[in-house]
């Protein structure tokens, strides 16, 4: 062929033309297809056919492409470039793998719910109370979003002066797990933490929703330091980020009422209850007097006894001590008669001339003893 120029290359540098050529056609695509010989190897590289009707191509990941488990059957779309390989001929370099349709999207999210139940991140033992009135929170989605409006319209209806730190974050399509993920990072790493991490978005079809099934997404939800609240827009069905969160609201408007409560019905239930205790302390005051009246009562009855039985007791006493008064007889006319320092009780303790002293009722008397008479006889 005259016309033809020919042009020479060695094997390298031709396969190295070819890259350069399919960078500047291809620099970024999407591919849709079923899936086909899905593998994992040494739980970092994904190799898979990627097939449709009439072709086949050869695909090459690393696991941090996955949104979560995949198996042959799905269809997916991987976004990624073309890649000749210097050895390992023409392949498909995938940087994000995302099933299509409802029925590959519920397929994968049962997957990847099955293997995160199994590592307990449903668990509800692992769920945390969200606090009463948080000061502040963080809010994770997107800035222009009618969830973003809702949310904090109805927080500061419901309950003023709380500071709302945002993180503008994709809610869906291929940028918003990542972005999720690092906006739940950066609030748990932020200098003035916040008491509750909030994620909301609206409604939206299975595929609007598959971010919210990623597994980055869910384990960063786990992985929080600070209590969670996700609110999903939608009723069908939960997400997994939800079944991963402290808690779960129905919509971003049900976040907000699920986080505070209305300032006004605490103020009506603060009133309530300061009139019930008013009323329950009144009760019990009223109660203990009572019930202090019939104690003083018993206490004077007791005290009454008490010295009645004191009296009887003093007036016992005082008669037992006239009875063995020893200055009774002397009243009656005997005489206690001693002898130096003893008593005298009988005749025989005395001797003629012995002195005596003869002890009466008003006084005594010295005298010397002439002779003594005994029932045996005189001395």
């Amino acid at each position: 062929m005259k016309d033809v120029v020919s042009v020479r290359f060695s094997v390298s540098d031709f396969v190295a033309s070819l890259n350069q050529t399919l960078d500047f056609a291809y620099p970024y695509v999407e591919v849709e297809g079923e899936l086909s010989n899905f593998r994992v190897s040494k739980n970092k590289w994904v190799y898979f056919d990627l097939k449709d009707e009439a072709a086949s191509l050869k695909c090459f990941a690393t696991v941090y492409a996955l949104s979560g488990p995949l198996e042959d059957g799905m269809v997916v779309r991987v976004g990624g470039s073309p890649r000749l390989h210097p050895l390992y001929n023409f392949s498909f370099q995938a940087q994000s793998i995302q099933p299509v349709g409802e029925g590959a999207l519920k397929r994968a999210a049962d997957l990847l719910a099955a293997k995160l139940e199994k590592e307990g991140l449903f668990d509800p033992a692992r769920k945390r109370s969200l606090p009463q009135v948080p000061r502040r929170i963080a809010l994770i989605t997107a800035g222009d979003s009618a969830a973003y409006a809702d949310f904090v319209k109805i927080i500061h209806a419901r309950w003023g002066g709380l500071q709302i730190m945002h993180y503008n974050v994709f809610v869906q399509g291929e940028r918003a797990p990542g972005e999720i993920a690092t906006a739940l990072k950066q609030a748990n790493e932020a200098s003035e933490p916040p008491e509750v991490v909030v994620l909301v978005r609206g409604g939206g079809s299975a595929e609007d929703l598959a971010a919210w099934n990623d597994e980055r997404v869910v384990r960063a939800v786990a992985a929080s330091r600070t209590p969670t609240l996700v609110a999903i827009g939608h009723e069908v069905d939960t997400c997994l980020a939800e079944l991963a969160a402290d808690r779960r609201a129905s919509t971003p408007s049900n976040a907000a009422e699920v986080l505070v409560s209305d300032r006004k019905e605490e103020l009506r239930h603060l009133y309530t209850r300061r009139k019930w205790l008013d009323e329950h302390l009144a009760q019990i005051l009223a109660q203990q007097r009572n019930e202090l009246a019939v104690l003083a009562g018993r206490l004077d009855d007791e005290l009454q006894h008490v010295a009645v039985v004191a009296r009887q007791k003093q007036q016992t006493a005082l008669q037992l001590l006239a009875a063995y008064d020893p200055r009774r007889p002397l009243r009656q006319g005997y005489a206690l008669v001693r002898a130096g320092s003893q008593v005298v009780t009988r005749a025989a303790q005395l001797q003629s001339g012995s002195e005596v002293r003869i002890m009466f009722s008003d006084g005594e008397a010295m005298s010397q003893v002439k002779s003594i008479a005994t029932k045996k006889g005189k001395k």
